[in-house]
């Protein structure tokens, strides 16, 4: 049976619950919600366990911490030797407005501590679903930023990009990271729009 390793980055705590920094962490939630899964805590972080039309899916949320994401990773590709072809990791992005989301095959760690660690452990060869959260905060406000918590308005804006987070899911696991490109990428772009900023009227 072929084996699927989909990761959501984020930080174990309750502290960190609903944080820009958790949205990996809050596509995994809703792709169990709509699995009817759950998670259970396990070696290095909270697994859920499903199967798509005969393909063994693993979802992974890391207890490691961010900055640690990849000894989480690397254990379970191990564990249950899972090909790295079929991993896919799902981070947030302030490169990416609120909302939007980028679908890629591979490539550099965009400054993410997450992904950096993970890319130190395994390389650059594995899928990434970026969710954008937005950069509006000041030179230096970053980390205050990703680990704030999303008002109930940015959830509300944000849950239909969570939703199609969990149809990217399904698709990569079933007709692979190319075909899931072509079809979703288009649709990532410009997702909120004519959104007043904050104070506007």
């Amino acid at each position: 049976m072929d084996k699927f390793l989909i990761v959501g980055l984020g930080n174990v705590g309750e502290e960190y619950d609903l944080t820009r920094h958790n949205t990996g962490f809050m596509v995994l939630d809703a792709f169990a919600k709509a699995s009817n899964i759950h998670f259970d805590d396990r070696r290095y972080g909270f697994v859920a366990e499903t199967s798509l039309r005969g393909r063994k899916v693993f979802l992974l949320k890391p207890s490691t911490y961010m900055n640690l994401s990849g000894n989480a990773v690397r254990y379970w590709l191990n564990k249950e030797n899972i090909d790295q072809q079929r991993l896919l990791v799902i981070s947030d992005d302030v490169a990416l407005p609120l909302g939007d989301f980028r679908l890629k095959a591979s490539g550099s760690n965009g400054g993410h501590n997450g992904l950096g660690h993970i890319q130190q452990l395994i390389g650059q060869q594995y899928a990434r679903l970026r969710m954008g959260v937005g950069n509006e905060y000041p030179r230096g406000g970053q980390i205050d930023w990703v680990l704030g918590r999303y008002s109930d308005e940015e959830l509300r804006l944000l849950q239909p990009s969570l939703d199609l987070g969990v149809d990217i899911i399904r698709s990569f696991v079933l007709s692979g990271i190319d075909v899931t490109m072509n079809q979703y990428n288009k649709l990532g772009k410009g997702r909120i729009k004519n959104q007043p900023a904050h104070g506007d009227e």
